[in-house]
Parts: C-alpha cells; structure tokens; sequence
C-alpha cells in the first residue's frame, strides 16, 4: 500500500523554505509575495512551460488558445446524461501563470453578498469587508484608488477598450429593457449592464505571471522549475515534509516551513489524495493508505454552465473589417512590439449580472456579450472567403446549486483525475439557464438593436417551446471554466472542510492549499479576481504565522 512516508526514510535533493506547487494565477502571487523576505528560499514547480506563446500575450490570439487547446492540461468531464452524454471540455491552463495566461482576462470580483455568504456559512473573517484590503491590494485599477478599487497593485485593471456602435446598442437596450446601468461592478454594487472590465497593461494581457512572478525573478532566493510533474506530497505522519516530482527524474525536496499546493481544482485534490489525504475508502480502491482522513477532498465541485444565442448581423462591422488578413497580421505585430491596437483587447464590451427572479437574493445570471461570430478566420480577397459577420450572447448561471466531483482514475500520478461535473443536476440551474434564453431574446427585440439584428440563427426562431429550449440547453450547456471548490474551506462543523480558513489542511502540519479550489462555493461571474485576492491573503497568513 502506498501513502505516507516513514519518518527517516526520505532522500532529498535539495531544501527550501517554501515548495509550491502550480505556478497558476495563485502560485505565481505566492512565489512573489513569500520572496519577498530575503531570508527565506522559495521552490516553484510547475508542469507546463514558460510563458513565451505571443499569442499568450496579445489578447485577441486567446480564442485560438482555447479552442486549440494549447498549454492546457487536456482535460474532459466524464459524460452525463443531463448535457446529452457529451464530454464537456475542462480547459485548464498548464503553462506558467495558469489559467490567467489562457483565459479571456475579464476582471470580475464577484458579488459583495458571494463574501457575506462565506462569512455567514461559518467564515466570518471571510466577509467582503474583510476580503476588500486584499482586493484594493493586488490591483492596479485605470480609475484610481477609491473606496472600493486600489491603485498602484501588481495586477493592471482596465475598461474594455474595444469599440463597436454594436455594444452601445446592447447597453441601451438593456436600460430600454429596465435593468439598471452599473458604472462599475466592482464597487458598491454588481446588478446591472456595465462596462466590461479587463486585466490588460499597455494592449498586453496581464497575467499573474507578467504581474506577479517575472518580476519577482531577479531575487535570489527564487528557484522556479518548469516541466516539473508533481506526483506527491511527501509525509513524515501528518507532517508535510517535501514534494516528489518528476523532472526527466524522480526528485523530491523538502520544505523546512510549509509545503503550499496551488495545482487548482482538478490538480490540488489529486495531489492530496495520492499522498494519502482524503476518503480512506476511495484512497483504498488505489492502493493508497489514508494518512489523514478527510471525507471533502475532492468532492463539492462547483462551476458555472453556460448556454449560448448567435445571431446574423445586418451588415459587417469592425471586426470583420479588421480581420482581413494582411490587417490583423500588421495590428497583431504592432500588440507584440508594444503598440495598442485592435488586436490588444477582445471584442466584447457589455456584461450584465441580472436576478432572473425577484426572490433572487443576488444576481443569478451573467450575460456575456460578444460583438463577433464564434466562428471567424482572417480573410483575404480572391484567396479566402470571409465569414459572416454576427455576434453572441452566452448566458451564464452564476449562483448554480450543482455539485459535482473529482476522483483518482488510478495511483499513477500522470493518469488524468476523472471529473464529474454533474451538471444542471439542480432545477434552480435550469430556471436561470431558461430565463436567461427568454432576457437575451428580449433584449435582442428590442428597438435598439434592429439596426444590427438580422436574425437569431442558434438555436434559431424553431427552438420556442419549453422542450426545445431545454434540448437546447441539454445539447450545448459547456462551461465557462470556473471550477471551484474541491478542497473547501469550512470550520470545524463542516464535515466536508478539507482547510480551515487560513487554508491550512486540517489534521496535517505545515500544508496549505491555496486557490480556487478552496472556495466554499463560487462568486457570481469570472473568477480569477478572488482567486488572487485569496493567494495575496494566503500569503500575509504564512509570513504571519498564520494568524
């Protein structure tokens, strides 16, 4: 039976302080803040590779990322019967800043009453009073520090810059439709149209990485490791005393102060449960005793599911013109070299966070507005046809009542976890999925945007009825990469808290895990805004002692 490591029997190749694992959007803020003290030694490991992709840095090149699947650690949901037996992608970021050199930089903190919620489940340092410091920490905001929003932080915040008349007419026909028009959600309040909110610097995508870690790189008392497979934590009882990982060889090193996981929500729990921390009956099935038993590890899965309306536009717009090959490779060089252009933001604009029900207590539904097709290439005349022009709406449930989980498909550390999203398993889901179909049409009807609608073509004027707007839903449901949860933090009363609040495993000796996968459950809208705000306080925990 594998599982913990007995005192004495450990080899290491090398010592440090601190050995973290994933150099994500949380691993990165912790690498930089912990070198900070010059007197102590910092190990970052990450499995994926630099950061050096151009299309990594210019923003329009992240849609190609995705659906290209580069820097991503490849993974699916096992298939489930309420999205139609599909296999739902579950992209996640393998390069160096994770997910936040992959994702489409919207900055989004979520609800204030999301914190209140944590602090009233039995957080109570967990409000949005005591997360606000951390969030006014870590961020550069163009408008300048107020009551709400920081100035001069590590990480550059900044209105969507596109431009289209098309994402005017969204906005105003939102107000026509009579929902509120916010200034800025990410101040005192979030329900509302609004300007879309970007971690963009200078027409380059900030990541944690660009903001974080390539700055800390000059100190040092920074070791970083790309290529580096983590395979276990390495335990003398409950103490965390080093990682085992493969790096063209089996290594392991010890950490003198504290072992930090930021692997993520698939990675982190998979790492606790191969070094012996989780379900005793589920490690069993493996071979893997259980050193610590915690029930939790793994399971409580939450991600936010989306549905998606695509409509013609009447005529093309400037995305389309701006595509034509020989102009979007110009603009494109000109991003690289430093010049802001078109290619340095995306084209969206307008978001909304609406209640679908006055019962809601918060905001229940995001729509993401794209003012593009889904399907769109660079062009050139008499050589390759051009697409046809439209934009989108994804309707995004952002309170979801769902839970799923991740397992051990074996003890091999490189065999991918199985994911069970369980997907729209609760009817609370559905309802804001199905009203969310029925605002975005509404919205598209509307008076202000006739002059840009030339018809909704997916699902199309056929999809009216309830059944076939849930087929539809059914059929195309995917994520819009938010996992969260699988290592929760909770009190003593929550039998399924895998950390405490100061993201310290519970019944284990100098182990934390921090990042999204922490999470009691999930913000409303995107969520690698909290996912850093919880690595800068995880951070001022472990240079505190904890406290």
């Amino acid at each position: 039976m594998r599982g913990a490591t007995v005192a004495g029997q450990a080899r290491f190749d090398a010592e440090y302080d601190y050995v973290i694992v994933g150099a994500g959007s949380a691993g990165c803020v912790l690498a930089a803040r912990l070198s900070e003290d010059r007197d102590v030694s910092v190990l970052l490991l990450e499995a994926g590779g630099w950061d050096r992709d151009p299309l990594i840095h210019i923003p329009l090149g992240w849609g190609k990322i995705l659906t290209e699947r580069r820097h991503d650690w490849g993974y699916f949901c096992e298939p489930e019967p309420n999205v139609d037996g599909r296999a739902v992608e579950c992209a996640r970021g393998r390069v160096i800043g994770g997910s936040s050199s992959t994702n489409a930089m919207a900055f989004v903190r979520g609800n204030p009453g999301d914190y209140d919620r944590w602090a009233a489940g039995g957080l109570p340092d967990w409000s949005y009073e005591h997360v606000l410091p951390w969030f006014r920490k870590m961020e550069d905001w163009e408008g300048g520090a107020n009551r709400w929003r920081g100035a001069g932080g590590p990480l550059r915040t900044q209105f969507c810059r596109y431009r289209d008349p098309l994402m005017d007419a969204f906005a105003a026909a939102g107000r026509g439709a009579g929902y509120p028009w916010t200034e800025d959600y990410n101040a005192e309040r979030q329900e509302g149209f609004g300007r879309l909110q970007m971690t963009i610097r200078g027409g380059r995508r900030c990541s944690a990485a660009t903001a974080y870690l390539r700055p800390a790189l000059r100190r040092p008392n920074l070791t970083v490791e790309t290529g580096a497979m983590a395979h276990r934590v390495v335990m003398e009882g409950r103490r965390a005393r080093g990682v085992e990982y493969r790096r063209g060889r089996i290594r392991r090193v010890a950490a003198r102060r504290e072992v930090i996981l930021a692997g993520g929500v698939i990675n982190s729990p998979q790492l606790l449960m191969l070094s012996g921390i989780g379900d005793p009956d589920a490690l069993a099935r493996h071979g893997i005793d259980a050193a610590i038993p915690l029930p939790g590890v793994g399971r409580n899965l939450s991600d936010h599911v989306s549905v998606i309306l695509m409509f013609h536009r009447r005529s093309p717009g400037p995305f389309h013109r701006m595509m034509r090959a020989d102009r979007i490779a110009f603009d494109m060089l000109r991003t690289w070299l430093g010049f802001e252009g078109f290619s340095g933001d995306v084209p969206g604009g307008v978001v909304a966070f609406l209640r679908t029900a006055p019962d809601r207590p918060l905001p229940d539904l995001q729509i993401l507005f794209t003012a593009a097709p889904l399907a769109a290439w660079p062009w050139f005349p008499l050589i390759r046809r051009p697409f046809r022009d439209g934009f989108a709406m994804r309707l995004v449930a952002i309170r979801p009542e769902s839970r799923g989980h991740v397992a051990l498909a074996s003890a091999d550390p490189e065999a991918k976890i199985r994911i069970h999203q369980n997907f729209l398993s609760a009817p609370a889901d559905w309802d804001s999925l199905r009203a969310g179909v029925r605002i975005a049409r509404e919205i598209a009807a509307r008076p202000e945007m006739a002059p840009f609608v030339e018809a909704e073509f997916f699902p199309g004027p056929g999809c009216a009825g309830g059944a076939e707007i849930d087929a539809h839903i059914r059929k195309t449901a995917i994520t819009v990469h938010h996992p969260a949860g699988t290592c929760r933090m909770g009190s003593e009363a929550d039998p399924l808290a895998v950390v405490d609040s100061r993201l310290r495993v519970r019944g284990a000796e100098g182990l934390r895990v921090i990042d999204a996968s922490v999470m009691p459950d999930l913000p409303s809208g995107n969520i690698n805004a909290a996912v850093i705000m919880i690595a800068e306080r995880g951070a001022d925990f472990i240079r505190s002692g904890g406290q």
